[in-house]
């Protein structure tokens, strides 16, 4: 179960999905106007923009907000509307292109001992890695994913796969059996390497 601190933090992006910063709600949760702890020192980020999304760190909607008025580290927001299924769906869709070195462990396949892998890419989703041959389709493995707080090791499915010129291959895989704790922290992880790759200034949305 999530904890309440999750409850209360959002990932905030502007109306084109791009990362802004994080935000801690200091309000209940029904309260309207909301007030928002603005984090990392991203108020200026943040307060520029008329309008702005607060993605839920749970897997509550995501909310479209407009911003009143800021003072310090903090905002006032009036919700707007709740964004569509296919909106909140970005969560999952979350993807960034990071290279991290990983270790790979057999679930079912009947390889001895554990594997070394160079990721691609990674989502709240799934992960795109290389490694080398012998890997099959719809095979699970368990993949170490560093994260913000500490590495996870996550199992994924195996998707697809293509060889590469360097005698690796290119594994695409699903992540599968997560626990919503683990979700959070991937989910803050992925937004947090977007975050840092952002380009220095962003346009607001008036």
């Amino acid at each position: 179960m999530a904890s309440k601190q999750a409850e209360q933090h959002y990932l905030i992006m502007d109306m084109q999905d791009n990362p802004l910063g994080r935000g801690e709600r200091k309000t209940p949760p029904d309260a309207s106007p909301m007030r928002l702890e603005i984090l990392d020192d991203k108020i200026d980020d943040v307060a520029c923009h008329e309008k702005i999304k607060l993605l839920s760190m749970t897997g509550a909607p995501t909310l479209e907000c407009t911003v009143l008025r800021s003072r310090g580290d903090f905002v006032m927001v009036e919700v707007l509307a709740t964004a569509s299924p296919a909106a909140t769906d970005m969560r999952r869709n979350l993807r960034v292109p990071v290279e991290f070195d990983s270790l790979l462990y057999p679930v079912n396949g009947i390889w001895p001992g554990r594997r070394t892998a160079r990721s691609v890419n990674l989502s709240c989703g799934g992960i795109a890695f290389e490694a080398r041959p012998g890997l099959w389709t719809q095979e699970i493995v368990e993949i170490v994913v560093p994260t913000v707080e500490a590495p996870l090791i996550l199992k994924g499915e195996i998707l697809r796969q293509r060889d590469l010129d360097n005698g690796k291959v290119f594994y695409a895989a699903k992540f599968v059996d997560m626990c919503e704790d683990e979700e959070m922290l991937l989910r803050e992880t992925v937004f947090s390497i977007q975050l840092e790759n952002r380009p220095p200034q962003a346009s607001a949305n008036y």
